[in-house]
């Protein structure tokens, strides 16, 4: 049984954001051997401001077991601050309508099992319905993120309306690239997430 919970971390019940820094320091240093930040075993940034998003996922017991963070690109933010070489030459975002996606994982420490394929698509599923219902109440028409190529994969076999910036470069020795994740209607069927009303569409 799993509980979703979203909000800012000015927001978030007492301890929940110290757990959310251990479990990124499991998932993106320990297990993933990213080079970040660290500091006593949590895992935070520059991006980590009060006033950040995050989704984030529990068990039965409270534990952390998934998460994602959600930026404006009206301010400072990952992709534009650390890695401006993944957009290929095109200009960073800087509008309301565009939100980033980052530290995002579904993975559960300690997992002695691994998740069927039915049961990581549903994991996965409802941490995307959260981040892109969350994204949506901002007012959010696309995400834009940076990731690895198999999450690409994934994406696309849900049927959400993800698309290239650019091709994949090398980071830390592994293929990324920075991908649009459109927050229409075809990324919300695919989610299980309403239609958008009228007064949404952009034209």
């Amino acid at each position: 049984m799993f509980t979703v919970v979203k909000g800012a971390g000015n927001q978030l019940v007492p301890g929940l954001e110290a757990a959310l820094a251990i479990y990124r320091y499991e998932i993106f240093v320990e297990t993933l051997r990213w080079q970040l930040p660290v500091k006593n075993g949590l895992e935070l940034d520059q991006f980590d401001r009060p006033e950040t998003l995050y989704v984030i996922v529990q068990d039965a017991h409270g534990a952390v077991c998934g998460c994602a963070r959600l930026l404006p690109t009206t301010r400072a933010y990952l992709l534009d601050e650390v890695f401006p070489g993944l957009m290929n030459g095109a200009p960073s975002p800087h509008a309301p309508e565009v939100w980033e996606l980052s530290r995002f994982s579904t993975k559960v420490i300690g997992e002695k099992t691994p998740p069927s394929r039915e049961e990581a698509r549903k994991r996965f599923c409802d941490l995307f319905s959260a981040v892109a219902e969350m994204a949506i109440e901002q007012g959010a028409a696309r995400l834009i993120t940076f990731t690895a190529v198999g999450v690409e994969r994934i994406l696309r076999m849900i049927g959400m309306h993800a698309h290239r910036v650019g091709p994949p470069q090398l980071i830390d020795g592994e293929p990324v690239l920075a991908l649009w994740i459109e927050l229409d209607d075809q990324t919300r069927r695919a989610l299980g997430l309403p239609a958008a009303e009228l007064s949404e569409v952009r034209h």
